[in-house]
């Protein structure tokens, strides 16, 4: 039976922490755990969800609760109020489902002080994270549960079917051991049918040309150019990659290395067969060069303009021709190639290996796998996987990382607000003890603005302290209830945070203001919209 872990490193060499691992919520699987009863109130919850998997596609998220409260021994003692049509509210009512409400949250609580929960839901999350074998009857739940009808899957579990996560979803089975034409309602068969149907794999967007072409289903020369070398051009030029938006910068940073270096994995006979069932001509047919820029119209949310095909056809006819050839392989490529990689281990050790999210992760390992395989920073990446799993009535899931500082702020604003004190102190404790443990302490290590970082001490971020990336939202939040939990007496909340770090916030927060008067979210807006550029951050 599968239980959440919390607050735990284990015993792994290769894996550190910030704060004693607080606010780490991890799953394990012990088949000696559960009695009968619990196993069969969790294989009812999947039947359930599964009975209508086509009605409500998002999960309840109940596998975790039901064992909080079975650990805890929760009983509701309060008793349900109900209003009839037409029937008024009365004071006495909505105290009483509030109360109910209040004590029913607080058993939901983890022994940290952080509310666990699902943050998950893109379906092209899972694919990369093919190290889970031991995962498979969970994971192949999860993607029988969400293949549309159609026989394809979407990006989002919600979305309409989309070249993108049906191929992701598709070769995913297929890695793990089905067949061509298996899975539970011919899933492998129909999901084949909707790629080919569409036009093909070719037809797939840039991030599924990259991916397969380091599985080796599709050529590096049918993709757009991604140099390295775009990590050593002058800070003054305005693509500069400090001026990109986070994400984007630090997608696009793996990535780029593994193109630079065009990395492909072994051709074993599996992937043999996904060119031949994938591809609608033969595989050392195909024209590279004129599939760089195909998009099935599923996936197309916004045509490129003319001015960024341009761009890339110019890199993919002149630049890498020059920079892929001695000597400008040997003067220049090299020097970009070792420039990324150095921004990848400062990224890797700054969020104690987890990076910045789900979508880089995997990219980030496999470079680190790529540069050495046998290197202790492949084997700290390693450590940390298990950060993004999430396991719920509808299968295993990958996370685009916990949202643990955010719930729990938002989640004591709202015990703060019933004024239920009294009843519920010791969550309030336990809550705030939580936030100030997970508060940011320190910088980024280092020269961190040469590392295109913006400073992050006094904040906190979305999930754990140990993720590292702050964020002005989350810490506005937190900064509030650590101010309201300060009214309340000490030996009911616990000791009320320093005003040092209270400040420490307020100048981080401030530090986001952009000259508008907004705030941006992880780090100062960068690029200027005149060269089309995305924002660094998105302004609220």
């Amino acid at each position: 039976m599968w239980r959440l872990k919390i607050a735990e490193g284990g015993n792994n060499p290769y894996i550190f922490s910030t704060n004693n691992y607080v606010g780490r919520q991890t799953w394990e699987f012990d088949p000696e755990a559960g009695s009968p009863e619990e196993v069969a109130q969790v294989e009812e919850a999947r039947q359930n969800f599964y009975k209508n998997r086509h009605q409500v596609k998002p999960s309840s998220d109940l596998l975790w609760r039901f064992q909080f409260q079975r650990e805890k021994n929760f009983k509701q003692t309060i008793p349900q109020v109900k209003v009839k049509d037409g029937e008024e509210i009365t004071y006495n009512t909505a105290t009483t489902a509030l109360r109910r409400t209040a004590h029913f949250f607080t058993a939901l609580q983890a022994s940290d002080g952080h509310w666990p929960a699902e943050n998950a839901g893109p379906m092209y999350f899972l694919p990369p994270f093919y190290s889970l074998q031991e995962h498979r009857k969970e994971i192949l739940r999860y993607l029988y549960n969400h293949q549309n009808e159609d026989g394809g899957w979407g990006i989002h579990v919600e979305s309409h079917s989309s070249m993108f996560g049906t191929v992701f979803s598709y070769i995913c089975m297929r890695l793990l051991g089905l067949g061509p034409d298996d899975g539970q309602n011919n899933a492998c068969e129909r999901a084949r049918k909707w790629i080919l149907d569409h036009g093909g794999v070719t037809y797939v967007p840039s991030w599924g040309k990259n991916w397969l072409s380091i599985l080796g289903v599709f050529e590096w020369c049918g993709v757009n150019p991604m140099p390295p070398e775009f990590w050593i051009l002058p800070s003054s030029l305005p693509m500069h990659p400090a001026k990109m938006w986070c994400y984007c910068r630090l997608v696009y940073m793996p990535l780029s290395y593994l193109y630079g270096k065009r990395f492909v994995g072994p051709i074993t006979p599996l992937i043999q067969q996904l060119r031949e069932e994938l591809h609608t001509e033969p595989y050392n047919q195909i024209n590279w060069r004129k599939v760089r820029h195909l998009c099935a119209k599923e996936d197309l949310y916004y045509p490129h303009p003319l001015v960024q095909d341009v761009l890339w056809d110019s890199l993919y006819i002149a630049t890498e021709p020059l920079l892929t050839r001695w000597p400008c392989n040997k003067l220049i490529r090299e020097k970009a190639l070792a420039e990324t990689m150095k921004h990848i281990h400062y990224e890797d050790e700054s969020s104690r290996y987890i990076t910045i999210g789900c979508v880089e992760k995997p990219l980030c390992m496999l470079a680190c796998w790529v540069e050495d395989p046998n290197g202790d920073a492949f084997k700290k990446h390693l450590a940390r996987v298990s950060d993004y799993i999430w396991l719920a009535e509808d299968g295993m899931k990958v996370q685009t990382f916990g949202s643990q500082v955010w719930d729990t702020a938002l989640g004591l604003q709202a015990l703060l607000a019933s004024n239920l004190t009294d009843e519920i102190g010791l969550t309030l404790a336990k809550g705030h003890n939580f936030l100030k443990k997970s508060q940011i302490k320190d910088n980024p290590s280092g020269d961190f603005e040469s590392m295109f970082r913006h400073f992050s001490k006094g904040a906190w971020t979305f999930s754990d302290q140990d993720h590292g990336w702050q964020v002005s939202d989350c810490t506005a939040e937190s900064l509030k209830c650590c101010l309201q939990l300060s009214m309340l007496p000490p030996e009911i909340v616990g000791d009320k945070m320093g005003p040092e770090r209270l400040y420490e916030a307020v100048n981080f927060i401030l530090s986001l203001q952009s000259e508008n008067g907004g705030l941006a979210v992880w780090e100062r807006a960068g690029a200027s919209p005149a060269f089309g550029v995305a924002q660094s951050c998105r302004v609220s």
